[in-house]
């Protein structure tokens, strides 16, 4: 299954997500589309340019006016087919989210019934777990969009943090199997650093000809948008290291070869004493981000700069000691 992506390859598919809605009958259509990507991949991608298009129309979804068109029309549509999935069906003729359409309807019914707007807390709670919602209908409305929208609302989040916490589990299993000795980012933040990659190695290892002190685990596909998110973020705050760090040069793109890394890295300084919080080195170095997913090929290219795409686990590292590709 083909992972990372040509511009001219992502654009093709991009333009057929622009037809689709978020349920498990259109991702059956792009799946069907593009046989050699993985499933994954493509619904990463539908996700990404779903959420784009949402943010682009969500002013307009929101105006006080058309909230109360929604709410009315579904009102009236529910009373004349009590079974039939009339917010569902609403949703996708408005070409938003359920899930979003769901909570803008339950926000309305309840203004209505209260007489005030709900906290966000009883919102969230009713959206989580519809039977909460005092009207037996609209809580059945409501479920079918939660469980029929592959892009919003609290299954949906629950799914992909469940997919993180995989991801970074097999990053983990992947390291320990390598014999290789990091801290995770709960050993982390336990020694008082705010914010920190998924992993950072005690000692570096070389990946293609280039140094890797930490690694990032994205359970998702690497676009630009959510890339140049990403680097401005958190990738370029990990790499901002003191000038202590820099009085060793690291070997240039093609050396590979284990003594031009231990050349590079022995003596350096390690994980443990490099971005101290409360003062002294700043930050991590150069490293490399996983994405599982895949990614643009054309991101790839700020390599000379400290960070490297990858869309698995490298067959081919260097660690201090061992040769290429060492198990």
């Amino acid at each position: 299954m083909k992972m990372k992506l040509c511009r001219a390859e992502y654009k093709t598919i991009v333009k057929f997500t622009e037809q689709l809605r978020p349920t498990r009958q259109c991702m059956k259509m792009l799946k069907d589309r593009f046989p050699n990507h993985s499933q994954s991949t493509l619904l990463s991608i539908f996700s990404l340019e779903y959420q784009k298009r949402m943010r682009r129309s969500l002013v307009k979804h929101h105006a006080p006016d058309v909230i109360e068109d929604y709410y009315q029309r579904y009102r009236s549509e529910s009373a004349k087919r009590p079974a039939d999935p009339v917010l569902l069906e609403l949703a996708n003729e408005v070409d938003l989210s359920p899930s979003l359409l769901a909570r803008l309807l339950v926000e309305r019914f309840l203004e209505e019934k209260e007489g005030a707007v709900s906290s966000k807390q009883v919102l969230n709670s009713m959206l989580r777990e519809p039977s909460l919602i005092p009207d037996l209908q609209l809580a059945r409305h409501v479920e079918q969009c939660t469980v029929n929208d592959c892009c919003y609302g609290p299954l949906v989040d629950c799914i992909k943090h469940a997919i993180g916490q995989e991801h970074e589990e097999i990053l983990r299993k992947k390291l320990t199997e390598e014999k290789l000795s990091f801290l995770d980012e709960n050993q982390l933040r336990a020694k008082g650093y705010d914010k920190t990659p998924d992993i950072i190695l005690e000692v570096p290892i070389a990946v293609e000809g280039h140094i890797v002190h930490w690694i990032e685990s994205k359970a998702s596909f690497g676009d630009e948008h959510s890339h140049r998110t990403y680097l401005n973020e958190q990738f370029w705050s990990y790499w901002n290291r003191g000038p202590a760090v820099f009085e060793r040069g690291w070997p240039s793109a093609g050396a590979h070869s284990q003594s031009a890394v231990e050349a590079s890295c022995f003596g350096c300084v390690s994980a443990g004493n490099v971005s101290a919080p409360n003062g002294g080195l700043k930050r991590f170095g150069p490293g490399m981000v996983i994405y599982w997913y895949g990614f643009l090929a054309e991101l790839d290219c700020q390599r000379d700069r400290g960070i490297l795409l990858k869309d698995c686990f490298p067959s081919d590292i260097v660690t201090l000691g061992h040769g290429a590709g060492s198990r």
